[in-house]
């Protein structure tokens, strides 16, 4: 490296996205967008405990161009390096204003007043929980000093977390572990905003000085961001944060949108997602699952659909009139994406009650329909070392939002609705970070206006200790359990789903793929088995109050639905080479009942159920009927488009 060339420092990834747990054990986030990190193990130890995931914050050398020249870490041969971190994160969620939509919404924005609104005066600042800096330096350094224990919520220690430095002295930052608690000892009551009530996600800024052979220089920081677990590892939504940010900047002119339009970059993740939502919603699996008319992953269908000629133009123009354009002014339920749009629950008939894609997903899917587009290629999958250190540094901009949901902004689980505005980004993908020693304010007035909100000095204007989770739900697990899917008692199917890639509402349990792994039971059977899906909170109270509260106390014991492969040709190619299942939970495995004849393996065709119910809703004495062959209905068949 020509130190001569080095102009300024910076911190990648901008935004890391660390993860509570309430394991000892961690695991690194990744590091490559659209790829799951694999820890040794699995995501919870043998204590059946959450690992914590960890991002590694990197320094990167720039030139006067502002092009990485390479990583700056210690042990670079010939190069003295020193780096001294500075990392601030603080919770202010109990300090801040009541969540009742996103107040992004125009004339359907509802201003809200402060959380904890009986707490007045100097007594509000025991509802920020903020242990102040911590910094650190050298290799391989944790212990006690560099534990953010010091925080406390009206006196009660909560420990947010730690940082440590690996071999090179790069950071690793830990989030909180899990618990959230009332002082007052009440149950919670609401999804979004329980008074008296804490939890110990964070975020915070991320600094460091940099001195290369005696030259110091002061890195331009970061953000991380502590959100709550992954449930669904590997998965991702059709709309994620990077692209309702890239969008952001696309509509804004500081970025151009695609010259060219290439099918495996631009367009079959939004199609291929859709499917492998099937993992952890049954509706999904019903409409764009394995064995559906509309399974974007069936190597045929995409044949046809990845290929520019005039012939394939009819299969793609169906696709794209599927899906909902986010420009429209209509209301159109039976449009795709199939998730709850921001204004869901508090209006209806309006066209954000559901999600669409970005304005740029959107012209992307409209430019494939016409056929102007290009095949390419699908991604390799290169290890981040193997990468230039530009393609590190893109790498690193992008998968931190890549892994948050993009919407609906409900108020969200991970980062929300201010992600989509430019008062908040310093440059692309690089939120504006407040000025070093700067507080955060957590007091805009009695009410908090989309005027205040949205205005120049206002809450977006700039981010420091806790300003960015500050505006999602108190504790997080209240708005986990409930936004879920399924809410128009009309619909057989439970959709449209919330957020089903982090948080499930149906899954093929662990109980049903090694049933439906065994090669020695045939085809029927073994499609029976994968066609089984369960209620991930099923061990959970049936009453809201009873789950919301369940969920506080026993959030580590659900399953994480994780990747297994099978050996292709599975099955006669009726089931798919790749299943994300309900892992590490506690409890049962999940029942799939061995006498529920769901397939007659003998005439390969789909069994009765009782007319207007779903298998999962069926009673013992119908499944006692149905081994016998006493139901008189009509055969049950895949939902078409």
């Amino acid at each position: 490296m020509d130190v001569k060339k080095i102009k300024k420092v910076a911190i990648y990834p901008a935004i890391g996205i660390a993860r509570i747990g309430n394991s000892p054990e961690y695991f690194m986030a990744s590091e490559i967008p659209g790829k799951a990190p694999d820890p040794v193990g699995g995501y919870k130890d043998g204590n059946n405990l959450f690992k914590k995931q960890v991002p590694l914050f990197r320094i990167y050398a720039l030139d006067k161009d502002n092009n990485p020249i390479g990583e700056i870490k210690q042990g670079i041969k010939g190069l003295k390096v020193k780096i001294d971190w500075r990392v601030h994160i603080a919770n202010r969620k109990a300090a801040w204003y009541q969540f009742n939509n996103a107040l992004d919404l125009g004339k359907n924005a509802i201003s809200s007043t402060h959380r904890n609104g009986g707490v007045s005066g100097d007594a509000r600042k025991d509802l920020v929980i903020d242990p102040g800096v911590r910094t650190i330096s050298g290799t391989n350094k944790q212990g006690a000093e560099y534990q953010f224990d010091s925080g406390a919520f009206f006196g009660k220690k909560v420990s947010l977390g730690e940082v440590r430095t690996d071999s090179h002295g790069r950071l690793m930052v830990f989030g909180g572990d899990g618990k959230s608690a009332s002082r007052t000892g009440v149950p919670a009551i609401t999804f979004a905003n329980n008074d008296g009530w804490h939890d110990d996600i964070s975020d915070g800024t991320v600094r460091a000085t940099v001195t290369i052979d005696g030259v110091q220089l002061e890195a331009t920081p970061a953000m991380v961001v502590c959100t709550p677990p992954n449930f669904g590892p590997g998965l991702f939504s059709v709309v994620t944060m990077y692209d309702v940010v890239y969008d952001l900047y696309v509509r804004e002119r500081v970025l151009e949108a695609p010259k060219e339009i290439t099918f495996w970059k631009h367009i079959y993740p939004i199609l291929q997602r859709m499917t492998t939502a099937q993992w952890v919603n049954e509706g999904f699996f019903m409409i764009f699952g394995t064995n559906s008319p509309s399974d974007f992953t069936n190597p045929e269908y995409i044949a046809k659909l990845n290929n520019p000629a005039k012939e394939f133009k009819h299969y793609r123009e169906s696709v794209f009139k599927w899906f909902r354009n986010t420009a429209s002014a209509a209301y159109e339920p039976t449009l795709i994406p199939p998730y709850y749009g921001d204004l869901f629950g508090d209006y209806e008939n309006q066209p954000h009650v559901d999600l669409s894609v970005t304005a740029t997903q959107y012209a992307m899917l409209q430019r494939w329909a016409k056929g102007d587009f290009t095949t390419g290629e699908p991604g390799q999958d290169i290890p981040f070392e193997q990468l230039d250190p530009k393609a590190q540094t893109e790498s690193l901009l992008k998968v931190g939002l890549e892994e948050c949901l993009g919407g609906p902004f409900h108020p969200g689980i991970e980062i929300t609705w201010p992600f989509r505005h430019m008062s908040m980004w310093q440059e692309p993908f690089r939120l504006k970070v407040l000025p070093e020693g700067q507080a955060v304010a957590d007091d805009y007035g009695p009410i908090l206006t989309p005027e205040i909100a949205l205005g120049k000095g206002g809450p977006l204007d700039g981010s420091g200790p806790g300003s960015i989770t500050r505006w999602l739900g108190v504790p997080w697990q209240t708005d986990e359990a409930s936004c879920l899917s399924g809410y128009d008692p009309k619909l057989y199917l439970p959709l449209p789903s919330f957020w089903a890639a982090r948080v499930p509402n149906y899954v093929l349990s662990m109980d049903s793929y090694k049933r439906a792994s065994v090669d020695q039971l045939n085809t029927g059977q073994r499609l029976k088995h994968f066609s089984y899906r369960v209620n991930w909170l099923r061990d959970f109270s049936t009453s809201y109050v009873g789950r919301i509260n369940d969920m506080i106390a026993k959030w580590h014991e659900l399953g994480v639905i994780c990747r297994h492969t099978t050996p292709a040709g599975e099955a006669n190619g009726f089931l798919p080479t790749e299943w994300w299942v309900e892992t590490h939970r506690v409890g049962p495995e999940g029942g799939d009942p061995s006498f529920r004849q769901v397939l007659r393996a003998e005439k390969h065709e789909v069994h009765p159920v009782p007319a207007g119910r779903s298998l999962l809703g069926a009673t013992p004495e119908e499944l006692e009927q149905e081994e016998k062959g006493e139901w008189k209905s009509q055969p049950v068949r895949r939902h078409e488009m």
